[in-house]
């Protein structure tokens, strides 16, 4: 995945600046950033939830596509998965996670019901294939989550800050299928406050502030050695904690 030279307005606000970035295949991307840095909304242009007014984003050197059914394709493609579940509330859970595989990708019925267990098994909530996500907890709900996404058998899988809206209980077993999933060699960028997940499974740390792309490394440059006042002031309130 190719993003170069992205710029995005709200009314006055520049939030996006200028964006570079090249995400090659099975890279682990965790984006960092305080509040307010444009972080979830560089996740929400790259599946297209925002339009954006300069710059191109490209998937196997295909450009983003703007509406109809090639967007339908390309949201296929990219897989993505928010702080809130999302799932269908009166549907059960294998209903959830074979709904995009039969309509998107016409999966018949038995094929995608298989391949949905398989997921679900996966991450872990084989036993709540029938129930109603009300009756899951926030962290399996966010498990069934990742596996709906993963039933399109996405290329690059988003994640917008994953566990920020679990109990503490529940983080780590959202971040260990992920991690899990990084390993496997799925295209990830992960945007979290999880310090350790970033040093655990990212390739690639990218630190974003104002908007802009501050500085970008491995985890162990970053967290060890930043260079940016931005990502040493940022780092010294996270683990300072």
């Amino acid at each position: 995945m190719v993003i170069t030279g992205l710029n995005k307005h709200f009314g006055e606000l520049h939030v996006l600046r200028d964006i570079n970035l090249t995400i090659g295949k099975g890279e682990v991307v965790v984006v960092l950033g305080p509040s307010g840095s444009g972080k979830s909304t560089l996740c929400r242009t790259i599946n297209r939830l925002e339009p954006f007014e300069t710059g191109s984003i490209t998937i196997d050197g295909v450009p983003l596509p703007d509406e109809g059914k090639s967007l339908a394709q390309l949201r296929a493609d990219v897989g993505m998965v928010f702080q809130s579940f999302n799932l269908f509330a009166h549907k059960t859970i294998l209903e959830n996670i074979t709904l995009g595989p039969m309509k998107v990708r016409k999966k018949s019925k038995a094929d995608a019901e298989k391949d949905a267990m398989a997921l679900l098994e996966r991450v872990g909530v084989t036993a709540q294939a029938n129930k109603y996500p009300a009756q899951l907890s926030g962290g399996q709900q966010q498990r069934v989550a990742i596996a709906r996404a993963l039933a399109m058998r996405p290329k690059v899988m988003l994640f917008d800050e994953p566990t920020s809206a679990l109990d503490p209980e529940m983080v780590n077993e959202v971040l260990e299928v992920m991690t899990e999933l990084a390993q496997s060699g799925m295209t990830m960028i992960v945007i979290t406050h999880e310090m350790g997940f970033a040093r655990r499974a990212a390739n690639r740390v990218v630190f974003m502030a104002d908007g802009q792309i501050v500085e970008t490394g491995t985890p162990d440059t970053f967290f060890n050695n930043p260079t940016s006042h931005r990502a040493q002031d940022f780092l010294g309130k996270i683990l300072s904690h």
